[in-house]
């Protein structure tokens, strides 16, 4: 169980330092993606983590929804993250951490 730990915080730390070289990302980006990778961790999940809006928002501190969807939108733009929704209200939805360096 030890070493499954460590492997999804290298994955995940490692996933932070290349979000930090990227001189586009500002502190809304940060959030979300911190948000996300903090439920991922708690799922034990270093790719595919459940989310729904509410827990994102409330994690991040994001308080408006434009706000959310405008930053969640350029991550997906920018090619941070895939996120594949679910129309179904028992069904959480789930977003894709790409784990490779996404050019600028």
């Amino acid at each position: 169980m030890k070493n499954a730990n460590k492997r999804i915080e290298d994955h995940l730390m490692n996933s932070l330092l290349i979000y930090m070289e990227d001189p586009r990302l500002n502190v809304w980006h940060f959030a979300l993606l911190l948000a996300i990778i903090s439920l991922g961790y708690k799922q034990g999940q270093m790719q595919n983590i459940k989310v729904s809006r509410s827990k994102i928002m409330a994690l991040s501190h994001i308080n408006t929804i434009p706000t959310y969807h405008k930053y969640f939108k350029e991550l997906q733009n920018l090619g941070y993250i895939e996120y594949f929704p679910s129309y179904h209200p028992g069904v959480r939805s789930e977003v894709y951490l790409k784990g490779k360096k996404v050019a600028p």
